[in-house]
């Protein structure tokens, strides 16, 4: 009776793999729940490209728009639970690293992302990571000070044998970094996604974030937007001076820190 207690008890319960010897998570970043570490490596130095655009191989050679740093890196690979997606993991990594101030520079999903096979390969040097194109998804942010100098990337995919990974790395510049900008098709896709967009450094206009604004709301002319802060009104004159029509613009509050947008029904 002992015995076939015990074998029911080994049916019952899943047993836990454990992570792969000498791995950790990274302290940026809480580990998704139940999920196992499957490869790590703790790099010195390394030098890492990390796209802002689909990944296409055009005459034998990787096109892509990309931000390039070396200095240390750590990569993780997460296998999820089976009733998790990697968007699901990768949603929750998002809200945490921006709730801690990190920017979100680049975001795409499915066949926007360009070709798993280079991700997995060419970028993340990861054969696990290789599945359908439209079940990957795939992140790239910078921390928030202290640490402006590292980039965190996350890439999540489903393979076709039903397994899910979500893939991490971040890596902690050598030099400081450059300032870096988010694609304009990053930032409709946050509006959408919560229809609101917060960008608290911004105050007065300026050059480079009038145009990429302009940019934004180019991609989908009918998206009305509203616009909130201290220099809201100056905003919408400098998006109405770079051909943002007017009445896709209202200006909902003339208070608080930087410049909010949301979306309007």
């Amino acid at each position: 009776m002992r015995y076939f207690a015990f074998c029911l008890s080994l049916i019952c319960t899943p047993l836990l793999a454990a992570d792969v010897p000498g791995s950790q998570d990274l302290d940026s970043l809480p580990r998704f729940p139940r999920a196992e570490i499957v490869d790590y490596r703790d790099q010195p130095n390394a030098e890492k490209r990390y796209p802002q655009d689909g990944l296409r191989r055009i005459s034998g050679q990787l096109r892509a728009t990309e931000v390039l740093a070396e200095g240390r890196l750590r990569a993780l690979t997460y296998r999820l639970p089976e009733e998790h997606s990697p968007r699901e993991a990768l949603t929750l990594a998002r809200e945490h690293l921006q709730g801690q101030g990190a920017q979100l520079l680049f975001w795409c999903e499915g066949r926007d992302c360009g070709s798993s096979s280079l991700f997995a390969n060419a970028i993340f040097g990861n054969a696990k990571l290789y599945g359908p194109e439209e079940r990957q998804s795939y992140l790239l942010l910078r921390l928030a000070a202290p640490q402006q100098d590292s980039l965190v990337a996350l890439y999540g995919i489903t393979r076709g044998n039903r397994r899910s990974y979500l893939h991490v790395e971040q890596l902690d510049a050598g030099a400081a970094l450059p300032a870096l900008l988010p694609t304009p098709g990053t930032l409709l896709r946050q509006l959408k996604s919560s229809g609101e967009l917060s960008l608290p450094q911004l105050g007065s206009p300026d050059e480079q974030w009038g145009d990429l604004l302009a940019r934004t709301l180019s991609l989908d002319s009918t998206l009305r937007v509203g616009l909130a802060g201290a220099q809201a009104e100056a905003w919408r004159a400098e998006l109405e001076r770079r051909g943002v029509r007017g009445n896709r613009l209202q200006v909902v509050a003339s208070e608080g820190a930087g410049l909010r947008l949301q979306q309007l029904r």
